[in-house]
């Protein structure tokens, strides 16, 4: 036996704007702790990448979160000196983001797929910045 909440519920989560909305939300509210936080300092709590953790080496991501808040507080240099790779690919996910939530509003879904030979390419070109990033 489902209660009307439950169903309403339901019926809400079933829709194509409910997860980019949602997102939008969870990912302003990050945004405005960032934008508090300066990354480039100990004491907040921001996570700290897990493989940089575990092996001390830079993944391809490291920096990011330094990147965004330089961005946010009008820094390209500092963005592009905390992660170029990242800076520079970004376009490409925000496009795709913005897609997803624009026909997510329209009452579409959106599903964006990549063929075998194109994430074979961004694995190559994320192994190839890690190890050049690590080595220098």
């Amino acid at each position: 036996m489902t209660s009307p909440t439950w169903n309403k519920l339901r019926a809400v989560a079933g829709r194509p704007a409910t997860a980019p909305l949602a997102s939008l939300v969870a990912g302003a509210a990050g945004a405005a702790y960032l934008w508090g936080t300066n990354p480039h300092q100990e004491g907040h709590w921001l996570p700290r990448c897990p493989f940089n953790f575990l092996t001390g080496l830079l993944c391809p991501a490291c920096g990011a979160t330094r990147m965004v808040y330089d961005l946010m507080h009008g820094d390209p240099s500092a963005a592009f000196h905390d992660n170029a790779l990242m800076l520079l690919a970004s376009p490409f996910p925000l496009y795709l983001y913005a897609r997803w939530v624009r026909e997510g509003l329209r009452g579409r879904s959106y599903h964006p797929t990549l063929g075998r030979r194109a994430q074979m390419a961004i694995l190559g070109i994320a192994v190839a910045w890690a190890v050049v990033r690590n080595a220098v």
